[in-house]
């Protein structure tokens, strides 16, 4: 976090009047993230090489998570994107497996132009420091890009009765 924070205000003296949307703030994103942001509000959310907690009981610390996907759904606008990377092939799989899953995120697909034209695909496999370290000692790096889709529910009045009353009530999804 302070090495980020140093970054920035390092670039902001570099190219003054650049830089004023970055900030780092050391908090428990997984408890606080929409006491933070308002709803619809982020474009993009990177977990670059995140602790893998190999261990099956720590699991639920993972930052993907279903619990965790819908507060980043949340946040992010329609149309936004969450970026993962990791060099724990596991761990990749499981964040596959739970964004997948989700039905507010839909995989962008790897070999797409639009991933491909992406310079936050390159930047994180290139230019983060621990993308850096990956490279130096030959390990793979493995990649997912996902999109918030929107989701609304139509609303429609049922008239309940006596025969319909234990009836499930159909979400459509649109």
């Amino acid at each position: 976090t302070e090495y980020v924070r140093l970054r920035i205000l390092a670039l902001r003296k570099e190219v003054p009047g650049s830089y004023q949307n970055a900030s780092v703030m050391r908090t428990n994103s997984m408890k606080f993230l929409p006491n933070y942001f308002p709803k619809g509000s982020v474009q993009k959310i990177f977990f670059c090489f995140p602790d893998p907690h190999f261990k099956r009981k720590n699991h639920p610390r993972r930052i993907v998570s279903e619990r965790l996907l819908s507060e980043y759904a949340y946040v992010l606008s329609p149309g936004a994107k969450l970026y993962t990377i990791t060099d724990v092939k596991e761990l990749h799989e499981w964040h596959v497996e739970k964004c997948d899953s989700h039905p507010l995120f839909e995989r962008i697909p790897d070999n797409s132009e639009e991933l491909q034209k992406d310079p936050c695909v390159h930047a994180m496999k290139t230019e983060t420091e621990e993308g850096k370290k990956v490279e130096r000692n030959g390990g793979s790096k493995y990649y997912a890009v996902y999109r918030r889709i929107p989701y609304e529910i139509k609303k429609h009045v049922v008239q309940w009765d006596v025969d319909n009353f234990f009836d499930p009530v159909e979400e459509e999804r649109e």
